[in-house]
């Protein structure tokens, strides 16, 4: 099963600045600063000192026989300090460290600060809710050269830029401790003002909320601030040491939130920071280790002396992307279920695996000579092959992406050079072992288990920038792979036709090898592509097939390569087929 915190750093990683993080007193606990209950107990202990007694060993059970009622923090700092400005004065000392507790280092921030500061710095936290009174996350900001904005009062609100225009905005509810409004009685704590309710109420529902440090028991207004949120665009961790009180509970429960037990708000912190670094370094290869594989496959290339050479570095290549993602991080089953969080950090953990593998593959096809079809044609043999364990449909799916990725990289690399389209022919006839009924092993065409459409279903509408497209899949290919056009110094304009040339024949392929098959024939459903919509590139790709195979009859490259059809018959009907059923299905 997948580790919550590990669910949660891909998260981070892959929703940068969505995650705002809420922060309760027990964040400053290790740097000696006193929770709401130990001030309540070291102030029943003056009180006794003051009336010639001493509260020890129990300073709260000395106060209940003293009074005749359990101790409150709110009503003891009222009965204590009748003022906001008195309270500060007196609770000042909790959180401004003297010569000596300096000294010692205490009253610093933490390391759970720090870790914090350092996600801000690389853009993946700019919220941060806190009802502490102290300093010690601006302080750790400083440190890390970010000045954040600080939201304490109403009027720091009102005049405030919008959260999307800062570096860091921490909120701190309950005031600064220099600040003599700062709230810490029951009732100055039952609401707050109209321009706190209304950023709250942007923030708990625009954003992700990670918990920690905070037990909900004391602050009734920011609990009302998130029962009044009904939506749950992102997903709510809640760290915990223990079991969480009754109001935590019913807090998890309405925000569905998903609950972190953790050993202390420092190696919570660490954790998800390194996880996420991690991630981070994991997502951008070294970019000499691609260049060198591209370098040495080019020298490869050279001569038909290194073809042993040329197949070994594929191989070693695929095998670093099948150990990747045969990981612990592409598990089928267990973590979160696929959602708009998990299914674009898995579609981009898969990228990040496959990227110098699928720049070696587009230089590769461009310059491929005969003997290296066969090294292309069982690494895409390789990467097809999935695990048949139980887990959800979409993962399970996602397992043949990589393969998707691969093939897609060498159509493009192959058609980028007109005289390599047989070897996207070659490709594209390539068939792989399913298990079939009663346990039958049959092989299947790549185009029948590889096409974008094929993979994962309806939840690739949730791909991050793709939910409002008709193409989620495809067009996230198109923007992924253009990145290694530069290793053939292709520009934009063509490298969109040449994706939608690519994509048009890989359905003129399907179309064909559905018609040969004697077992199950084509029916009337054809995958297609963002053709759909490039209508111009469609048309055009289209009439050069219909253009070519006109003019030079049998020995048009179309028929030649096979893929559309081994005569000029089985071409055109291949033509025909896709042309009416885009007519019949314009959005199919």
């Amino acid at each position: 099963m997948i580790d919550p915190i590990h669910s949660l750093a891909f998260s981070i990683h892959s929703n940068r600045g969505v995650y705002a993080i809420l922060l309760g007193s027990g964040i400053s606990r290790a740097a000696k600063i006193p929770t709401g209950w130990e001030i309540t107990l070291d102030l029943i202990r003056k009180l006794a000192a003051i009336q010639d007694d001493t509260a020890e060993p129990d300073p709260s059970a000395w106060y209940k026989k003293e009074f005749g009622e359990d101790p409150d923090y709110s009503q003891l700092l009222e009965n204590l300090a009748k003022t906001q400005a008195e309270r500060q004065q007196l609770l000042r000392i909790y959180w401004e460290p003297n010569e000596q507790e300096r000294g010692a280092g205490e009253k610093q921030p933490t390391a759970a600060h720090h870790a914090i500061a350092e996600l801000v710095a690389q853009n993946f936290i700019k919220v941060i809710i806190t009802t502490n009174f102290d300093r010690l996350m601006e302080k750790a900001l400083r440190d890390v050269g970010i000045e954040p904005t600080v939201l304490s009062t109403p009027d720091h609100v009102q005049g405030a830029l919008p959260l999307t225009h800062t570096k860091c905005c921490v909120i701190k509810l309950h005031g600064d401790y220099l600040d003599t409004r700062i709230r810490n009685t029951a009732t100055e704590l039952e609401a707050y003002s109209q321009e706190f309710d209304q950023l709250l109420d942007r923030i708990f529902d625009e954003f992700g909320i990670i918990v920690c440090g905070w037990s909900a028991m004391w602050d009734e207004a920011l609990r009302n601030a998130i029962y009044r949120c009904k939506s749950r665009r992102f997903t709510t961790y809640w760290a915990v040491r223990s079991d969480p009180g009754d109001e935590a509970r019913r807090l998890i429960e309405h925000r569905k939130a998903e609950v972190l037990k953790i050993e202390d708000a420092d190696t919570f912190f660490g954790t998800v920071r390194q996880h996420v670094e991690s991630i981070e370094e994991f997502s951008k290869p070294h970019p000499l280790s691609t260049e060198a594989a591209v370098m040495s496959l080019k020298r490869y290339l050279s001569e038909s002396k290194y073809r042993i050479q040329y197949s070994d570095l594929v191989s070693e290549t695929i095998n670093r992307v099948i150990e990747i993602i045969s990981g612990e991080d592409f598990a089928l089953q267990g973590g979160p279920s696929p959602n708009s969080e998990s299914i674009t950090a898995r579609v981009r953990g898969y990228d990040a695996a496959c990227s110098t593998l699928l720049a070696m593959a587009t230089v590769g096809s461009y310059w491929a000579k005969k003997d290296h079809f066969s090294v292309w044609r069982m690494a895409l043999e390789r990467l097809t092959e999935v695990n048949e364990r139980p887990g959800y449909d979409t993962w399970i799916d996602l397992q043949r992406y990589p393969a998707t990725l691969l093939l897609y990289a060498l159509g493009l690399g192959a058609l980028n050079n007109n005289k390599q389209i047989d070897f996207l022919g070659y490709l594209l006839a390539t068939k792989v072992v399913r298990g079939g009924i009663m346990g039958i092993e049959k092989k299947i065409p790549v185009i029948e288990i590889l096409h974008p459409i094929l993979l994962g279903g309806q939840p690739m509408k949730y791909l991050e920038g793709m939910e409002s497209r008709l193409m989620p899949l495809n067009d996230w290919l198109h923007n992924e792979l253009k990145k290694y056009m530069k290793y053939l110094a292709v520009n934009d304009d063509r490298y969109t036709f040449m994706f939608d040339k690519l994509e048009v024949l890989m359905s003129l392929s399907y179309i064909f090898q559905k018609n040969q098959s004697k077992e199950n024939g084509l029916g009337q459903w054809v995958p297609t592509g963002s053709f759909l919509y490039r209508h111009e590139n469609r048309n055009r790709v289209m009439q050069d097939i219909q253009d070519s195979i006109r003019d030079f009859g049998e020995d048009s490259v179309f028929v030649k390569c096979g893929i559309l059809g081994d005569t000029v018959g089985d071409c055109s009907q291949s033509i025909g087929f896709l042309a009416q059923f885009i007519k019949r299905n314009p959005r199919s």
